[in-house]
This record gives C-alpha cells, sequence and structure tokens, in this order.
C-alpha cells in the first residue's frame, strides 16, 4: 500500500499548492510553514513504522481471512463487491475511529492526528504511526465475511485516499450531502475541540453512521483546531509519545492497581479517584493563540531543504523495504525518525531559544544537528538506490 501512496504523493502536493494559492488569493491563509511540515513529517513517520509492522498492517488479516471465513473467497467478485467491500470497511472504521476517542490507549495513538491547530490539505496526511497496528483487530468481520486480501486493502485505500479531500476550510457546507457523507463541514467539527463539537463525526466516507448511532452534530460555530491540552511542539517524536507519558504519569498516580489498569481503557479523560478532574475545554482554551514558531530565514532553508532530503531518503527506502530484511528495514526508518526530529529541532529554533543561548551557541549547535541528519538520509539515499 505505501507504494500506492507514494506514487499519489505529486497529486496530493499539488493539491496542498492549490489550496495555498486559493486561500492566499482570498485573503484567507489556512497554512503555517512549521505546522505543514510538523502534519508531513507525521505522515512520512507513519509510513515507515507501516513498513516495519507488515504483520499488523495486513499479515493478522492474511492468516484470519481462511481460518475465520464464513463465505467463499470466489463469492466477491465484480464491481458490486467493491462497492460491498468499502461500506463494510468504512462501518468497521467508524468503530476504530469512535474507540480511539472514548478508550485512552487507543486515544494516545490516534491523537497525533488531532494535533494540528490548523486545518487544510496536510493535515489530512498527519497519520497517526500505531493506529493501524492497534486497529487491524476491527477489520477482521470482513475476514469473516471472506472477502480477500486485495479487497481488504483495496478498500482500506479507498477510504484513506477519500478522507484527503475533507480536511479543508476553503469548501463550505454542501446541501444535502453533508446529511450523506463525510464532508468537509461534518469533518470540521470532527477536529475541533468547542465543548459541542467533542468526540463527534467519526465516519471516514460516510456520515449515516454517526446518524445512526448519535454521533453525529453539525457545524453551527467556527471550530478551534487541536487537542484539549495542545501540544505546543514540532517535533515528531514528542508528538507521538505525548498521550502515552500523560497515561504513564497518571498511572503512577494512582495507588490502586486496578485503576492504574482502568485508567489505560477508560475514556481519555477519567482520572481515578484522589487524582484532579478532567479539566474540559474553556472559553480560555478556544481564545488561546495558536502555536507558531518565529523563523529567520536560514532556519526556513534548513527545514526545508532536510525534509525534502528525508522525504527523498523515505521513497527510496519504501520502493525498495518489500525485499529488505527486517534489520535492513529497522535501521533505514530509524534514520528517517533521526532526519524528521532534525527537522522539527529547525521549526523549534525560536527567539527565545537563541536569546537564551546566545546566538553562535544555537548555530553551532543547529549546523550540527542538520548536517549530521543531513549526512544520515543522503547516506540512505545512496545505499538504497
Amino acid at each position: 500500500m505505501h507504494r500506492v501512496l507514494l506514487i499519489a504523493v505529486p497529486l496530493f502536493a499539488l493539491f496542498m499548492g492549490l489550496e495555498w494559492l486559493w486561500g492566499r488569493w482570498r485573503g484567507r491563509d489556512t497554512h503555517d510553514l512549521a505546522d505543514s511540515l510538523s502534519s508531513l513529517s507525521q505522515g512520512l513517520m507513519s509510513l515507515a513504522v507501516a513498513a516495519v509492522t507488515p504483520l499488523f498492517q495486513t499479515g493478522i488479516y492474511a492468516w484470519a481471512q481462511p481460518h475465520l471465513g464464513l463465505l467463499p473467497t470466489s463469492l466477491w467478485t465484480g464491481w458490486w463487491a467493491w462497492a460491498v467491500a468499502i461500506v463494510v470497511y468504512d462501518f468497521c472504521d467508524y468503530w476504530l475511529h469512535r474507540v480511539s476517542h472514548e478508550s485512552a490507549i487507543f486515544w494516545a495513538a490516534h491523537a497525533v492526528h488531532h494535533q494540528s491547530e490548523r486545518f487544510n490539505l496536510t493535515t489530512a496526511l498527519r497519520q497517526e504511526s500505531f493506529y493501524a497496528v492497534m486497529g487491524a483487530p476491527f477489520f477482521l468481520p470482513m475476514a469473516l465475511l471472506g472477502m480477500p486480501v486485495d479487497l481488504y486493502l483495496g478498500a482500506g485505500l479507498f477510504v484513506l485516499l477519500y478522507q484527503f479531500w475533507i480536511h479543508t476550510e476553503l469548501i463550505g457546507k454542501l446541501g444535502w450531502l453533508d446529511r450523506l457523507i463525510s464532508t468537509p463541514s461534518n469533518h470540521r467539527v470532527h477536529h475541533a475541540v468547542n465543548p459541542g463539537y467533542l468526540d463527534k463525526n467519526y465516519g471516514a466516507v460516510l456520515v449515516i453512521w454517526d446518524r445512526m448511532f448519535g454521533s453525529f452534530v453539525e457545524e453551527t460555530e467556527p471550530c478551534v483546531y487541536g487537542t484539549v491540552k495542545p501540544l505546543h511542539s514540532w517535533s515528531p517524536l514528542r508528538a507521538i509519545g505525548q498521550f502515552y507519558g500523560e497515561l504513564l504519569e497518571r498511572a503512577r498516580a494512582t495507588p490502586r492497581w486496578r485503576d492504574r489498569v482502568r485508567v489505560m481503557f477508560k475514556s481519555p479523560g477519567w482520572n481515578p479517584p484522589g487524582i484532579a478532574p478532567f479539566a474540559p475545554p474553556d472559553e480560555a482554551r478556544l481564545r488561546q493563540p495558536r502555536f507558531a514558531s518565529r523563523l529567520e530565514a536560514l532556519d526556513v532553508g534548513r527545514a526545508i531543504s532536510l525534509f525534502l532530503v528525508t522525504a527523498a531518503a523515505t521513497a527510496v527506502w519504501l520502493d525498495a523495504a518489500d525485499d529488505l530484511g527486517e534489520g535492513r528495514n529497522l535501521l533505514a526508518a530509524a534514520v528517517i525518525a533521526i532526519g524528521l526530529s532534525a527537522t522539527g529541532a529547525m521549526l523549534a529554533r525560536g527567539v527565545q531559544e537563541r536569546h537564551r543561548d546566545g546566538e553562535r551557541s544555537t548555530q553551532r549547535r543547529a549546523w550540527g544537528i542538520y548536517l549530521g541528519a543531513m549526512t544520515l538520509c543522503v547516506g540512505l539515499i545512496a545505499v538504497m538506490a
């Protein structure tokens, strides 16, 4: 699947550029360079994790389908089979998505997709690294129906690609379509922290699941994006680990072992007895300025160039990943993680950091991080090419 996604990258880039130009022309630029690079970095990180976890991407399903299938595989042929597969996949994805908001350990994996405080097409590519790993069992009903692996993968790819266009503020309401399918208006609600919008509109393609199971809310007020507790970092590893760290802190502060287990699986906002209760978003959170970095031209140049080289290294590696051993894939994934983390470090170089440590010392440190990561990524390209 990752090879298909790589082929789609030029189209993604084209539409992201068109969105940016249209927004600028309309006087409504919804993009921020640091935020967009951070989101795209998460997308590359998710591809790297997928490449080193084939068991959870297709392995479990490929094993379960012949052992658990109640219907013959030969039944699933023709265009109607693809249509049914997409609907069933979307239904399974609705419940995975819902559980990912209502169970803390699943939210820890999913939170990455919601951390951006902007909403644009780059947010669509801000994919979670461990979402598919944890969510594999939710799609086993497709195996029970005897749907072959290629149908499962194709339906999943369709549902994933469909969601790209609904991550934008530049498309308004679409009338009767908003009542049937997931649209930008419906999905803006899903990404908002407005109290009335929290944990709503889970549908990836069809919004009828939300209407059937009571999780639908119409967009009626301007959305404030992000998570209830903002990330305030451009580090991809910190983004992935943010809520896992919060869960561990809660567990350590919980005296009873039973509550330590419950804190992992109950609502992300649940706190056991003895710990301060979860505070829902208030007016102060809704008025909070969006996180941003004050970058100079040198910071921008280093961040963009390092991201592009890391992206090229990712593409070259993923093109050959299926033919490599597990050890080499893990090593390549580590190089990609270093490149993306260094990109985040370039974006984090703000005025306060330079003022605190001095311009000369921070420049030396930045150049060291930049050149080290660049060398590793160029080396990966040379080895894999």
